[in-house]
């Protein structure tokens, strides 16, 4: 199969049927499945995708809502193509873009395609001026120099896809974790429809959740096989610092002076007690760490290709 389309919904009922024949229109031609999730609607979403559904159809629902970058996840888990394509359910993103993006994925040997939406088509001070922040905070903490991250339309290769890792809200960050992957990556420009039907699930309280998660991608990019590095880095100095203030106050005590009204006394306590902290924090991580690796016989690296031999062929395995 060359192609799944993955589609994550949550009271979608309205655009269900518009959906299904954007998408059947969209990829005429091409032997495709397409993987709808229902991330537990309280409408009649499901009803609707069942009615609807063909013999290319795969429906998998939740007993409760999870969230959209699980519904991703457990859509590319069942996805069966050699390429992998992630849209909206709101019928914001086109589906008619997918056969373009697969054609430049393929003709010039990308690994993921994201859209970028050239024509947004949301409102100005709650959704397109917080997303150019984020968007630029982003690409210079992360180094991934992608304009549109909130852009759920995208064309994977298999492997990639496969090999995510997708969890809690990171579906923010896909290109991060590819690039991590060691994807290569481009963007191209695509349509962007406003909703029409249906509310919609973001809200600018996500600000602080996409904060917190560019902290675990910038962690994740730098430090996840060397924890120790960070949490060492940060511990050694402060416990050094603190050891230093501390017996340069034993020196000040035992000459007969007194200490105990002294903030320096404090400080010297804290660093020396956030230094230990730190380092321990370390060990601890970097044990997990290898517990993590070890345990489900993953490698901290990825093979793209082992030659051997004279009439050697490409091997491919994810990390």
């Amino acid at each position: 199969m060359k192609l799944s389309v993955v589609i994550p919904v949550m009271n979608e009922e309205e655009n269900i049927e518009p959906l299904f024949k954007a998408v059947r229109e969209a990829l005429k031609g091409i032997d495709y499945e397409l993987i709808m999730v229902d991330d537990g609607s309280t409408d009649k979403t499901v009803e609707k995708m069942r009615e609807l559904a063909d013999e290319r159809t795969k429906i998998i629902v939740f007993n409760r809502n999870f969230g959209q970058t699980t519904a991703m996840a457990a859509g590319i888990d069942a996805a069966r193509g050699d390429l992998i394509a992630t849209l909206d359910g709101d019928l914001q993103n086109d589906p008619a873009d997918i056969p373009m993006m697969i054609e430049k994925l393929e003709k010039e040997g990308w690994d993921l395609v994201a859209g970028r939406r050239a024509k947004r088509q949301d409102g100005m001070f709650l959704r397109k001026i917080p997303s150019k922040i984020a968007n630029w905070i982003i690409r210079r903490s992360t180094g991934v120099y992608l304009h549109d991250y909130g852009c759920t339309l995208k064309v994977f290769k298999k492997d990639v896809a496969k090999n995510l890792g997708l969890y809690g809200e990171l579906h923010r960050f896909i290109p991060v974790l590819a690039k991590m992957y060691g994807a290569r990556i481009t963007e191209v420009d695509v349509r962007h429809h406003p909703r029409i039907h249906g509310q919609s699930k973001y809200g600018i309280g996500r600000t602080f959740r996409v904060i917190s998660d560019l902290l675990l991608m910038l962690f994740m990019q730098k430090y996840r096989t060397k924890p120790m590095h960070l949490f060492g880095t940060l511990g050694v100095p402060m416990l050094g610092i603190g050891v230093l203030i501390d017996f340069y106050l034993f020196i000040v005590k035992i000459t007969g002076h007194d200490i105990g009204q002294r903030p320096l006394l404090t400080l010297g306590v804290l660093l020396t007690l956030g230094g230990i902290q730190l380092i321990t924090t370390g060990f601890i991580a970097e044990l997990i760490m290898r517990t993590y690796f070890e345990s489900q016989n993953k490698k901290p690296y990825t093979i793209k290709a082992i030659y051997a031999g004279k009439h050697a062929q490409n091997s491919q395995t994810g990390s």
